[in-house]
């Protein structure tokens, strides 16, 4: 049942959960050795018990909420990129002038590089899929700050068509362990979403190294950002950098990997495949994590309509989609240590191939990534 959406800033202001890591960077900067551990004991831990004690949030907000009730919504995502920036380039004046030692340093932006990710990415995520120009920059801008403006491309122009057939290396295979995807994601995508790119181009009759190809663009920001944290820090503040982008990208990995882990579309013959449903995404309606990732968790949604803004996802129940037993953070936590993960997800991936494919008898070529090809896959 849906319900009516309102429009008063109080009712956006569980989305502003992630400015409360704000104050955890600044504190650890200031006292050092292990405060470093305020950001992920916000970010995880307590948003997690957080989920234990308040539950799931069930109900669908209207989707026909005009766009000028979702103002309070849609500022923390405008504004985070600013937000971010000061706290990577402040840390890397402040750490670079002071005596931190290589493990305070390391811990430091490990824990930025968790805020860059747990909340920079998934709002470049939000901010990507929409067509205001301004919203889009501040999503490449995001990206760049990572050093992984190349998402953008395959996101769009890969993922959201081809989530989980073989084409699409984001979705984890059944029985996949999280560091090889790790591995496979990081080598394969980047040349995934240049071929993407180049087949777009050539749709129009452009050639790869036409200025509209947005490589140039993602190249651009990011040298921008590296010269910025050269121009702080010195080639530490270089390093410095690189390592909270690295920590940042292993969070959207790991992200990436929870939300599509074994589920497949049917293969309908001949290179065809069936069309993306919410039983194609894993979903949870864990209150307070979502708050912080601003509804990423209602995935199943998300794919079945890439263009609704976040506050206005949809949550399914279980016999539309399949559901995680606990929210990203702790899922995540769990994929780190694949016998573990495989031990929690396995069955439950079974019980979704008998809920929705019980006339498939062979599952090996969906294992395996054996498949054809989708037709028209770049």
């Amino acid at each position: 049942m849906q319900t009516a959406f309102p429009s008063r800033p109080i009712k956006a202001l569980p989305f502003w959960l992630s400015l409360g890591i704000v104050p955890m960077v600044v504190i650890a900067l200031q006292k050092g050795g292990w405060w470093f551990m305020l950001v992920p004991s916000y970010a995880w831990y307590m948003t997690s018990i957080l989920d234990w004690l308040l539950g799931l949030n069930r109900e669908n907000p209207d989707t026909e909420t005009p766009e000028s009730q979702l103002f309070w919504h849609r500022a923390i995502t405008v504004i985070w990129f600013p937000v971010q920036a000061g706290l990577v380039f402040g840390a890397i004046w402040h750490v670079t002038r002071n005596d931190f030692s290589l493990a305070e340093q390391l811990g430091l932006f490990w824990g930025i590089g968790i805020a860059s990710g747990t909340i920079g990415i998934v709002y470049a995520h939000e901010l990507m899929h929409q067509k205001n120009p301004l919203e889009r920059w501040l999503g490449d801008l995001l990206m760049a700050s990572t050093l992984y403006g190349h998402f953008r491309s395959e996101h769009l122009l890969v993922h959201h068509s081809w989530v989980a057939t073989p084409r699409d290396a984001v979705t984890a295979r059944y029985g996949q362990g999280f560091w090889n995807y790790f591995l496979h994601v990081l080598i394969d995508c980047p040349r995934s979403a240049w071929r993407a790119e180049t087949k777009r181009l050539a749709r129009a009759g452009r050639r790869p190294w036409d200025r509209r190809n947005p490589f140039w663009r993602y190249g651009a920001l990011q040298l921008a950002m590296l010269a910025l944290a050269l121009a702080i820090g010195g080639w530490q503040g270089v390093l410095l950098f690189c390592w909270q982008a690295l920590v940042a990208v292993w969070q959207l990995e790991l992200t990436n990997y929870v939300e599509h882990y074994g589920l497949t579309r049917k293969h309908l013959g001949d290179g065809r495949y069936e069309h993306v449903r919410p039983r194609h995404s894993w979903n949870a309606s864990h209150k307070v994590t979502n708050w912080l990732m601003i509804n990423l968790q209602r995935h199943s949604d998300h794919h079945f309509k890439p263009d609704r803004r976040f506050p206005l996802l949809q949550t399914y129940a279980e016999d539309e989609a399949p559901q995680l037993p606990l929210g990203y953070p702790v899922m995540a936590t769990l994929a780190m240590v694949p016998p573990l993960w495989r031990r929690r997800m396995n069955p439950r991936v079974r019980a979704w191939r008998r809920r929705f494919y019980p006339e498939i008898e062979d599952w090996k070529p969906y294992n395996r990534g054996e498949n054809p090809m989708p037709r028209g896959a770049p």
